[in-house]
């Protein structure tokens, strides 16, 4: 095989299905062409382990696929649309900073009715009372 990594070792490193990584190359999802073989196996870089690295945070994030494919399109279109990456980057990023927000509400509620039922089993009470999480305040149930 040429210098370089198999559809199956990046798909171990990365954690995609082969199909998945057939898949992204399909979809324009890699910032290069994947080199092939002379046989036509393809023939990953670092660079696209890296690369793919990166999509799969942004999956992971939320990120939408055609806004995967519209960065790496600026991307290969190389310098001069630095600005328009950065939009869809910080657009993603006040996303992911609203997910987190809700999320840290949801644990808050879970931590408040964890404990209830820590404090409830360590009395050994019979009956569990509900109390609204909204009476607790974000610093005593976090």
């Amino acid at each position: 095989m040429a210098e370089g990594l198999s559809i199956g070792q990046v798909s171990e490193r990365t954690g995609l299905s082969v199909h998945a990584l057939r898949f992204y190359e399909r979809e324009g999802i890699l910032a290069d062409p994947v080199r092939r073989e002379s046989n036509g196996r393809r023939v990953y870089s670092e660079d696209d382990v890296d690369w793919l690295d990166m999509c799969i945070k942004f999956r992971s994030s939320g990120m939408p696929l055609d806004t995967i494919r519209r960065y790496t399109d600026l991307v290969k279109q190389g310098p001069g649309n630095e600005q328009e990456r950065l939009a869809l980057l910080k657009s993603h990023q006040e996303s992911v900073v609203a997910q987190l927000e809700e999320l840290t509400e949801c644990l808050r509620v879970i931590t408040y009715k964890v404990d209830i039922y820590t404090e409830h089993l360590e009395r050994g009470t019979a009956e569990c009372l509900w109390v609204a999480p909204s009476t607790v305040s974000q610093d005593e149930a976090v």
